[in-house]
């Protein structure tokens, strides 16, 4: 700031100089077409990493991997005091999660670090300088109770809030009066000239005459930290950033971003900004809605592939919205061109469905089969813990049985722990009554089949089950097929409802249904 501090009484060229000097031109495309696609998700670490930045992020993969080239993080750490703790380490831990590893980060470094614009404040100064030392920028002495002065004012004329650029007309002599008492003014970026018309990858041509709507604004605070507007386009260019990918929010933005390429004499890179994405009343995704960050969705069970599936199947980017594509479908598949302006409705009450489709794909697949099976004897020891009265349930064989009798019946792997399927892990204790009130033919029932179990090797399998179970009812008579199932149901798991008895005979072992069976005839 010193360095740059020393430049404000020794201003060079005009604006109008400087702008002849770099050509005032318009900035289209931007970036060389055959230089190499590095691409950047750059969030500020004011909270954790929700669905919103996690579509922004993966549009920014996917086209970096189609196109053979990097996907960067760079957190933008400036405003110091909304960082929330933690947040950084999320970002960077949900991405990896989600299957979208940054290629540079933080964590991982990289050739164009450090990747924290808190430790990059030495080259904010020094475009400050630069635009300083050109004119493009001045120092800005104003008071915050001033800027918020001329903001109620604005507001109660029903006007939009704007600066009055009070200090861009300061003489060098008043500059060097007000450096005396206020030695770290702000900096701030004249707004003159055209704005330079930009094609948007995806909203097309675009112009904004920002120096008419607004006042010159902060590119550098008083504290050394940048704004936005300067930490962005000083980070793109050293960075080798080729395209932005944003949200729509930023489009109007763009423009003093591109009056400041100009300025310093840099080339732009493309821009292509990305519609929002909603909830499906059309309302914004709001950090205040607990149920849109990643962690509640990793801590949930819901797989990375479906959350991957349902935010690209609300939106646009592909020839067609078909679900169940995974990580490297949507790189395959995926078309900048194809992006549209409509914002993209999120229904998140299509998520099991997205997600019960994609377990079965796993489940599908030996080795992440294999995977699944881990997961699940870790989640049925926290769930059940002490009460398991057989430690067998935690065999692999057993575990990965359920698994598969279960395969496109359950949304998540965690909701074979609960109390639905609790008669997988612990027996249930069912009372003579219980069943006698479905039927007196108890002890017939059971021992008939008991009967179907004889021989320890007994192969059970639905088909041969449902056979037997079917004459078994067919011999009783003054008793429905229907109620002998429900006797063997609440005998087998202590429950009204569930999956077909054949299946939960199955899923038990000839063993476990004797003994079950058994306790019926001793209770």
């Amino acid at each position: 700031m010193a360095v740059l501090l020393q430049r404000l009484l020794h201003p060079g060229r005009s604006p109008a100089a400087l702008g002849r000097l770099m050509g005032r031109r318009e900035a289209s495309l931007g970036a060389d077409p055959g230089a190499a696609v590095r691409v950047r998700f750059a969030p500020s670490p004011t909270g954790f990493l929700h669905l919103g930045g996690l579509r922004t992020a993966l549009y920014n993969y996917i086209f970096a991997k189609k196109h053979q080239g990097s996907f960067i993080l760079r957190l933008e750490d400036t405003d110091q005091t909304r960082l929330v703790p933690g947040a950084a380490e999320n970002i960077e831990d949900m991405l990896e999660w989600a299957g979208v590893p940054p290629d540079e980060s933080p964590r991982h470094g990289g050739p164009a670090g450090p990747y924290l614009q808190s430790q990059r404040l030495a080259l904010y100064a020094q475009a400050a300088e630069a635009l300083l030392k050109s004119g493009a920028a001045y120092p800005c002495f104003c008071s915050p109770q001033r800027l918020e002065l001329l903001k109620k004012e604005a507001l109660r004329n029903r006007q939009t809030p704007r600066y009055d650029n009070r200090c861009r007309s300061l003489s060098q002599a008043q500059v060097a009066q007000k450096l005396a008492t206020d030695p770290k003014p702000a900096i701030r970026f004249r707004l003159e000239g055209e704005a330079p018309a930009f094609q948007d990858l995806v909203y097309g041509w675009n112009r904004h005459e920002v120096a008419t709507v607004e006042g010159d604004p902060v590119i550098l605070k008083s504290d050394g930290f940048p704004t936005y507007h300067l930490a962005c386009v000083v980070d793109d260019h050293h960075m080798g950033i080729s395209h932005v990918l944003r949200g729509s929010e930023w489009l109007v933005s763009t423009a003093k971003h591109l009056l400041l390429y100009q300025a310093l004499g840099w080339q732009p890179p493309h821009f292509a900004h990305l519609p929002l994405l909603l909830n499906r009343d059309g309302s914004k995704l709001s950090k205040r809605q607990g149920d849109i960050f990643l962690e509640h969705f990793a801590a949930t069970g819901f797989l990375p592939d479906a959350l991957l599936d349902i935010i690209t199947n609300c939106g646009s980017g592909f020839a067609e919205n078909q679900i169940g594509r995974t990580l490297p479908e949507l790189i395959t598949q995926f078309d900048l061109s194809r992006v549209t302006c409509h914002s993209a409705l999120l229904d998140l009450e299509k998520l099991p469905e997205f997600n019960r489709l994609h377990l079965s794909r796993l489940v599908g697949d030996e080795t992440q089969r294999c995977q699944l099976v881990g997961q699940l004897q870790a989640l049925v020891e926290e769930a059940f813990g002490s009460q398991l009265q057989d430690r067998e349930v935690l065999d692999p064989a057993y575990v990965e049985r359920i698994i598969l009798l279960r395969q496109g019946h359950v949304c998540r792997l965690q909701d074979l722990v609960s109390p639905a399927y609790s008669y997988l892990w612990t027996r249930p204790v069912v009372g003579r009554a219980q069943l006698g009130a479905i039927s007196e033919k108890v002890d017939i029932i059971a021992k008939r089949v008991l009967g179907l179990l004889e021989g320890p090797g007994t192969n059970l399998t639905q088909d041969m089950l449902n056979g037997e179970l079917k004459k078994l009812s067919d011999g009783l008579e003054g008793i429905k097929h229907s109620n002998v199932m429900k006797l063997l149901r609440v005998a087998l798991s202590g429950q009204q409802q569930g999956p077909p008895v054949a299946e939960m005979m199955v899923s038990l072992g000839p063993k476990e249904v004797r003994e079950r069976i058994q306790k019926v005839l001793c209770s």
